[in-house]
Formats: C-alpha cells, sequence, structure tokens
C-alpha cells in the first residue's frame, strides 16, 4: 500500500483524487481509497488541516488531490452575522465564515437559539470547511 506522507498547498500535476469529510482531512494517520480504487495510507508526521484543492505527496512523489465532500452542514443568514458569529465563537462551534453566511454542522440546540437571534437557517449537504483558529489548529467542541 502506497503512503501519502507529506501535504501541498496545491494539487498541481495531481494524478489522483480522494475525496474526504472534514474529519479525514484532518486526520494524522488513516486508509482512504482514491477515486480510482487504490487503497492509500495516509501517514502524516502531525495532524494536517487539509483543504479542497490542496494535496497529498506520496513516498514516490505522486501527488493526489484533496477534494472536500459533502456533509450535513446548516447556513445561517442574517442581517446581524457578526452578533451570530460571537454567540457561535463563544460556545467554540466550528464555524465557516463565508461572504454573506456561516456555516455550521447541525445542532438543534444552537439551531434553536440561532432562530431566538432571528437567523434564517437552510439545511444542506455541502463542503464544510470550517475557519482553524488565529493559531491554525483545529478544535472542535472540547478542549484538548
Amino acid at each position: 500500500m502506497r503512503r501519502a506522507l507529506a501535504t501541498t498547498p496545491s494539487a498541481e500535476g495531481a494524478t489522483d483524487a480522494v475525496a474526504l469529510d472534514l474529519e479525514g482531512r484532518r486526520r494524522r494517520r488513516h486508509v482512504v481509497q482514491t477515486r480510482s480504487g487504490e487503497a492509500i495510507l495516509i501517514d502524516l508526521a502531525e495532524a494536517p488541516s487539509l483543504k479542497a484543492g490542496q494535496g497529498l505527496r506520496l513516498e514516490d512523489g505522486t501527488v493526489l488531490e484533496v477534494e472536500a465532500l459533502p456533509e450535513p452542514v446548516v447556513e445561517i443568514r442574517s442581517p446581524d452575522l457578526v452578533k451570530i458569529a460571537w454567540h457561535l465563537g463563544n460556545r467554540h462551534l466550528p464555524t465557516e465564515i463565508r461572504a454573506d453566511s456561516l456555516r455550521i454542522r447541525p445542532d438543534h440546540v444552537i439551531e434553536a437559539m440561532l432562530k431566538g437571534l432571528g437567523a434564517e437557517l437552510q439545511h444542506l449537504g455541502a463542503a464544510f470547511e470550517p475557519e482553524t483558529g488565529a493559531y491554525g489548529h483545529h478544535h472542535d467542541r472540547g478542549h484538548g
């Protein structure tokens, strides 16, 4: 089984692709299947924060393009997105910041709070690319 040992900022010259959800793009070591059906071991020194369009460099120099799999997300729209973003950040929720909306993972308690703040919510299946934070580390709901 070939191994991916490094990441690249772009997938230029990629010969195949691997589609991963958010957790798959953040895991340091796991087996994935490429679009062509080959099993690849991702074996990185540190946990990555891969985004769609970046690459994984295999030990033989081959590059795989990283694709973001659609997953359940809630798109949030509001005339006061800054206030909404503050409430989400205060709860340490992974949040994707877009030009005119925010995206989070579905959570009925948070969704009720957002509706109470006047937000419009739409459930989607889309790539989820939350901010990684000021220091570039991914944090989910807890503290490490």
